[in-house]
């Protein structure tokens, strides 16, 4: 067979944008050619579909591995019951990246496709708190909290996707798009004995229970073990070891109880072609065996390849943050990098995280300089909750210092200038005992920095308007800042 130099630009062209070219388009070719057009666009059609299902299928490796286990461990819990954090993490935490210390996480997984859940909230005297509810697809379609219903008790019935029925008095219906939904509390802790002890009551009366036991006596049965999960390697690495048969086996299997949204239906029909089809199990006869493993890779990378081109990303003073996270709609791409960098997102009215991995020069932070933040006068971040910065190692580990500081916030009681300015001093070593409190140590080596910002203020001044900026972090060369 001979190809000639227009069918060759062709098939580049389909390389480039296969869904582009119709089968009119090349109604000219011959079988050959057509076949290897058609293989192309089956390729990038895997590689969509990889994406559009990466957030369903890292939710699922994420619950198995979470509730894996027949009681209440630590970070760990059965199914239908609330694994509550007593602590913050020290500099020798492993199980997670990026981890915090301003929330204490009181958080659970549950299935609602059988069966509606009721969660009891007690008064949190105006502590501020918050409990979004993840649907299988990462969006977070509820977020109750003081931001959003206040700190009073309040009981709600989250339901299934299919469910009908009539709720008790007093309990309000909210509605999940699937059956797997993770709640992941957080309530606000200074870490103080006293404040540890108040907020381990406020988790203590939280209630999680089926609705057929709801206003009864109910005891959680034990969690079942499946001896044949995976509980070490981490959830990411599961994931992208999966071949592509195997992740669309998983994630139609899925998709029965996990329905796609009204919103995906053009997106999902296309997956036919390859053996996808909601509802069903996948069709391993129409998926080409050679796609096996470079699907996974090529989809990831274009995941990961978000850094540079995601139009959500908004990058001011080299601090990087999501504008559209928790709420993601059909922009599958920007939901998939959310969930390999950041599983359990917030919606930006309730947090945000602007992340700085290089200075003010666009050079790597090193723990052998010594860097300024300058708060101008009455320009701290905005918030309605909290904020801090967080500093953590080049892999997103705490750091070990002389006085156990993770992070910093205005309740270490900063000092300001005489200026009314805030400067925070980050570096390895003590700035001196007169500038501690505005002090965040920071490792021998490299490190990031991030921003959290809890209930940003959504007017003016506003991180979400743009009409407030992060300030740049600068090296110090001597006694003073580098500026420009």
């Amino acid at each position: 067979m001979s190809i000639s130099r227009r069918q060759m630009l062709a098939l580049l062209s389909a390389a480039a944008s296969p869904l582009a070219l119709s089968r009119a388009a090349h109604a000219d070719f011959d079988g050959p050619v057509i076949r290897a057009l058609e293989a192309g666009e089956d390729f990038w059609l895997a590689q969509d579909a990889y994406i559009y299902g990466y957030p369903l299928v890292t939710m699922e490796m994420t619950r198995r591995i979470m509730t894996n286990v027949a009681s209440v461990e630590g970070t760990r819990g059965p199914m239908g019951q609330f694994i509550k954090l007593r602590k913050y993490p020290d500099a020798s935490f492993r199980d997670v990246t990026a981890p915090n210390a301003d929330t204490l996480y009181t958080s659970a997984w549950i299935d609602v496709g059988d069966e509606p859940w009721v969660l009891s909230m007690p008064d949190m005297k105006d502590r501020y708190f918050l409990f979004p509810m993840l649907d299988g697809w990462t969006d977070v379609f509820q977020v109750p909290g003081k931001r959003t219903t206040g700190t009073k008790p309040q009981t709600y019935a989250i339901t299934g996707p299919g469910w009908k029925g009539t709720l008790p008095a007093g309990v309000k219906e909210y509605k999940s798009p699937t059956s797997t939904v993770w709640i992941l509390g957080r309530i606000y802790c200074t870490g103080t004995p006293e404040d540890y002890a108040a907020v381990h009551a406020a988790q203590d009366e939280f209630k999680l229970v089926p609705l057929s036991a709801y206003g009864k006596s109910y005891t959680p049965p034990p969690g079942k073990v499946d001896a044949s999960i995976d509980m070490k390697t981490a959830v990411r690495d599961q994931v992208n070891g999966l071949d592509a048969a195997a992740y669309f086996t998983l994630l139609a299997q899925l998709m029965k109880r996990n329905p796609p949204a009204a919103a995906d239906a053009s997106e999902v029909a296309k997956f036919a072609k390859i053996g996808l089809v909601p509802g069903k199990d996948f069709d391993v006869s129409k998926f080409d065996a050679a796609f096996a493993k470079r699907v996974p890779q090529v989809a990831f990378d274009r995941i990961m390849l978000q850094f540079k081109v995601n139009k959500a990303i908004r990058n001011e003073n080299g601090w990087a943050f999501d504008s559209e996270a928790g709420i993601y709609g059909t922009n599958y791409l920007n939901r998939a990098f959310v969930t390999a960098i950041g599983l359990g997102a917030n919606r930006i009215q309730d947090a945000c995280y602007p992340t700085s991995q290089k200075d003010a020069d666009g050079k790597d932070y090193v723990g052998s300089n010594k860097y300024v933040m300058r708060f101008p006068k009455g320009q701290l971040p905005p918030v309605a909750g909290f904020w801090s910065i967080t500093m953590y190692d080049e892999n997103y580990f705490f750091v070990p210092n002389p006085i156990n500081r993770q992070s910093i916030s205005a309740r270490q009681n900063l000092k300001s200038n005489p200026d009314g300015s805030v400067e925070l001093y980050i570096q390895k070593d003590s700035p001196g005992s007169d500038k501690e409190s505005n002090w965040l140590p920071a490792p021998a080596g490299k490190f990031i920095l991030m921003l959290r910002m809890y209930w940003p203020n959504e007017k003016s001044p506003s991180i979400i308007n743009g009409t407030w900026k992060p300030p740049p972090v600068r090296k110090v060369t001597g006694m003073k800042e580098v500026s420009r």
